[in-house]
């Protein structure tokens, strides 16, 4: 066989031509230390603080510690089999989660992963969970109001869309409850509601999600659940996640409610992360930016301006007191940053009053802004005489001669107490809410028995609905009392009250 130079010489030229140079280059590092689901790694030189790190076994970590020859770094997922010496890579990504419709009627992890059961979620984008919060001039006044449904709250402590308005109080006496009447209210409101489970009990996230299947509002709401049995880091991300998801509706110009359940755990998330980290410990040791975790997350809650589509994201952080200390470390952080507080009281509560708002110390910073004006007319003396009554009535224990005008305003006390009492679950359209009201704050219910409040609010709203539903829809158009409306509403109460009053004798 005869082989030319000539050929053999082409041969080359053309592999030489139609070879294609292609240098990829990872950057990776070493584990040099591993843990308590906290890594060590050595060698990622470029690394970003926040950023996505990719493990062993399909794990990804997130880059907390940006040190001197190593890179901290928290495990977003088992440690089992990551050990010493195993390669590290960079992603070059911030941690990012998937948003979109998709999510909603879902219930996700702390990395917006389906763990309900009904398969995969496609979202629609993907958007990382650390954004700078909007500025001055890309938002607008809070004015619009997003009712709770509850009589206490929407009456003398109104919530605005756009707002970051704080529940706080001691365990079990109803935190949760008013998140989840919010929530429930919300149906055929057009608002998009996001619950963030942060270190609870599973079977408490179930019961919660079984809750808002019964009464239909999971068909507009997403929950992401970091429960007590995820690691640190997870329910270190969960309201971040939370939040995001809120904000991909918030700039297509929806309403959005998230419901942070509840920020003591996260800090407490925080402090445990930041320990295994060895960031230096402060105050009740946590470490000394345990304010920035919550400020930068609740600052994006925000009502966006004309120009960004009016969208709004309303915040309803939790924050769990011990014994109503509110001048603990977190509860004054998350005091300072919100829009006010509705505080729940303890004694409240076991005495009998559900939801056990403390109206003296709950404030809300947006105020009338929030509320519609009819709202307005029937609450405006109702604080005064709530807080006239509590100072009164603890007079009244010592002495037994009391004047007419205090005997009345004890008695008229009595009954507005009663009124703002709501079972849980029961929300109550606005136009009931101001019905109910006017009656109470304009003395018609001073010859109706205290024990029978109760009952007459019941069968004056179902009287009302049949007999003057024009009331109710004078109250949604004009959100108004006008003399006409007024007028209407009074000859309402009084027919009522007679046919009430015969009917119990």
């Amino acid at each position: 066989m005869n082989i030319k130079p000539e050929e053999i010489t082409s041969i080359i030229k053309s592999e030489i031509e139609r070879y294609d140079k292609e240098i990829k280059t990872i950057n990776s590092g070493t584990i040099i230390q591993i843990g308590d689901g906290v890594a060590r790694v050595f060698g990622l030189d470029d690394c970003m603080e926040g950023e996505l790190l990719e493990f062993p076994n399909g794990v990804y970590g997130m880059a907390l510690n940006l040190e001197q020859d190593n890179v901290g770094c928290v495990l977003l997922g088992p440690e089992e089999g990551i050990k010493e010496g195993d390669v590290v890579k960079r992603t070059e990504k911030i941690v990012e989660v998937g948003v979109g419709e998709n999510l909603i009627g879902r219930v996700v992890n702390a990395l917006a992963e389906p763990i309900d059961g009904k398969g995969p979620i496609k979202a629609e984008t993907t958007r990382p969970i650390e954004v700078q919060a909007p500025g001055i001039l890309e938002r607008s006044s809070v004015n619009e109001p997003l009712q709770t449904g509850i009589k206490a709250i929407d009456s003398m402590i109104p919530i605005g869309k756009g707002q970051r308005e704080l529940i706080i109080g001691d365990r079990q006496i109803g935190k949760t409850a008013i998140g989840i009447d919010t929530i429930i209210n919300q149906k055929g409101k057009d608002v998009i509601c996001i619950y963030v489970a942060i270190g609870q009990k599973q079977s408490t996230v179930a019961y919660i999600v079984n809750t808002l299947q019964e009464m239909g509002a999971m068909d507009y709401t997403t929950v992401v659940a970091a429960t007590a049995s995820e690691t640190a880091p997870l329910q270190y991300l969960a309201p971040y996640v939370g939040c995001t998801i809120g904000e991909h509706f918030m700039h297509q110009g929806k309403d959005v409610l998230v419901i942070y359940d509840d920020l003591s755990k996260h800090a407490v998330a925080y402090r445990t992360m930041s320990l295994l980290l060895k960031r230096p410990p402060g105050r009740e040791a946590y470490p000394g930016d345990v304010f920035y975790i919550h400020s930068r997350l609740l600052e994006r809650a925000a009502k966006l301006s004309e120009e960004l589509g009016s969208g709004s994201l309303t915040a309803l952080p939790i924050i769990e007191t011990l014994a109503g200390d509110v001048t603990a470390y977190i509860p004054t952080n998350v005091i300072s940053i919100t829009d006010g507080q509705i505080f729940l009281e303890g004694d409240l509560f076991y005495s009998g009053q559900r939801p056990a708002v403390n109206a003296g110390i709950s404030v809300s910073r947006v105020g009338g802004n929030a509320q519609i004006k009819a709202m307005k007319q029937v609450s405006g003396t109702l604080r005064l005489e709530l807080a006239q009554y509590r100072e009164l009535a603890a007079f009244a224990q010592f002495g037994s001669d009391l004047d007419r005008d205090t005997m009345m305003r004890l008695e008229k006390g009595k009954r507005l107490v009663e009124i703002l009492k709501q079972d849980q679950y029961s929300p109550m359209n606005v136009e009931d809410q101001i019905m109910i009201l006017y009656a109470a704050v304009n003395n018609f219910l001073s010859d109706i028995e205290v024990v029978s409040i109760k009952k007459f609010e019941r069968e004056f709203l179902e009287y009302m609905n049949v007999h003057h539903r024009e009331v109710g829809k004078a109250i949604v158009e004009g959100k108004v009392l006008t003399d006409e409306v007024k007028g209407m509403l009074e000859s309402g109460i009084v027919e009522f009250k007679k046919k009430f009053l015969n009917d119990g004798v």
